[in-house]
């Protein structure tokens, strides 16, 4: 039986450069490999790959269109929500909710919907 390894969401852009930007400058990801003949780059922190592409003519692309959200799941999530909450439209705000998991998202520059968060029982360790 196969065994999946990992998953690198492929995010479509219709400003490479922007949302580049957004992810290096706001949530501190770093810049693996860039093709500006494909449209194409590859990002990465702390493990987390995320692809950015401008959709090409065999798409149908209509503008972002994405109908979930991406859950990044992240140690010291207050200090994180305190960094970001000034830098990134807020979609809502740091809450702790009863499944306990303490979280907060926000928009990336696109439109997509980026949550935060992080189990109450690692915070309390934290500490």
């Amino acid at each position: 039986m196969s065994k999946y390894k990992s998953l690198r969401p492929i995010l479509w852009t219709e400003n490479l450069d922007d949302t580049i930007g957004f992810y290096i400058h706001i949530l501190g990801f770093t810049l693996q490999e860039r093709n500006d003949d494909w449209q194409w780059a590859s990002l990465e922190k702390d493990g987390v790959e995320i692809m950015l592409t401008k959709p090409n003519q065999h798409e149908n692309f209509k503008g972002i269109g994405f109908t979930g959200s991406f859950y990044f799941t992240v140690d010291h999530v207050d200090e994180l929500w305190e960094d970001l909450k000034t830098k990134a439209k807020v979609c809502y705000e740091i809450e702790t909710f009863d499944w306990r998991m303490r979280e907060f998202a926000v928009y990336d520059n696109n439109g997509y919907i980026l949550q935060f968060g992080q189990h109450i029982d690692e915070i309390s360790k934290e500490e």
